[in-house]
């Protein structure tokens, strides 16, 4: 598996990505051009077989960590609760 470090602009909620599978020759290079551009370091290292995983796995943390603090407020809370219903009794995915 490769190892892949992602970048966050600032201020930019995960949206503004990019990263770096740390194998590359010129991984190091390449890290301080991101970071003098105003890149961010993001979290930790991600162990994944493609780019693709990795991007995938880089964004599937990001939709939890927004439905968690979407769901720490009782109104989207309950929303969240009655689509979730609808899915469940419909069987939608």
């Amino acid at each position: 598996m490769a190892k892949y470090q992602f970048f966050c602009l600032p201020n930019s909620n995960r949206e503004k990505f990019t990263y770096l599978n740390m194998a590359d020759e010129q991984f190091i290079e390449q890290k301080k051009q991101l970071l003098a551009a105003g890149f961010k370091v993001e979290d930790d290292v991600i162990l994944a077989e493609t780019d693709e995983k990795a991007v995938e796995h880089f964004k599937s943390n990001f939709i939890y960590v927004m439905e968690e603090y979407n769901n720490a407020n009782f109104i989207t809370a309950l929303i969240n609760a009655i689509i979730n219903g609808y899915k469940s009794v419909f069987n939608k995915k």
